[in-house]
């Protein structure tokens, strides 16, 4: 499967595409306007995988400067259904890495719901390791987990 797919930045005409594949995944889907202010900030960082010109999954990502590090931050990712489990989501997440370390971070993090195991187990396949919790994080009042992969170069 994962020979069928491209994987390429995404560009304002994805945003519908983005927004179908945010609404079949999360209960608490971002809107159009956050996509397209999200890529409007980190245009080098989001991306989309398309099989046959269709986008069938995206990741939006960002970089964060404290100060003293820079570290990438994965803000966003989905899979349509029909195309889970084939690859496509750990294509993503490796070529938002790469992103950031070309743009020179020293890492990346994200936010996952405490009640997502599945996707905690597939981040922690990737290298990512739980370095916090975040109460009440999300609308609904849900714990958040921060992970964290740390490059090593």
């Amino acid at each position: 499967m994962i020979g069928q797919v491209t994987i390429r930045r995404t560009r304002p005409t994805d945003i519908q595409s983005i927004v179908r594949i945010e609404r079949e995944s999360f209960p608490d889907p971002w809107d159009a306007p956050t996509f397209e202010e999200t890529l409007g900030y980190f245009p080098s960082t989001f991306f989309v995988a398309e099989i046959a010109g269709d986008v069938v999954g995206f990741i939006a990502g960002g970089l964060e400067d404290t100060g003293e590090e820079v570290y990438g931050h994965i803000c966003n990712l989905a899979v349509t259904p029909s195309s889970r489990k084939k690859g496509i989501g750990r294509v993503l997440v490796k070529r938002a890495e790469q992103q950031f370390a070309i743009e020179l971070a020293s890492g990346v993090q994200l936010e996952v719901r405490a009640s997502n195991r599945v996707a905690q187990e597939f981040y922690v396949r990737l290298g990512y390791r739980q370095v916090f919790c975040i109460a009440e994080y999300y609308a609904d009042g849900e714990d958040a987990i921060i992970m964290m992969k740390w490059f090593r170069f």
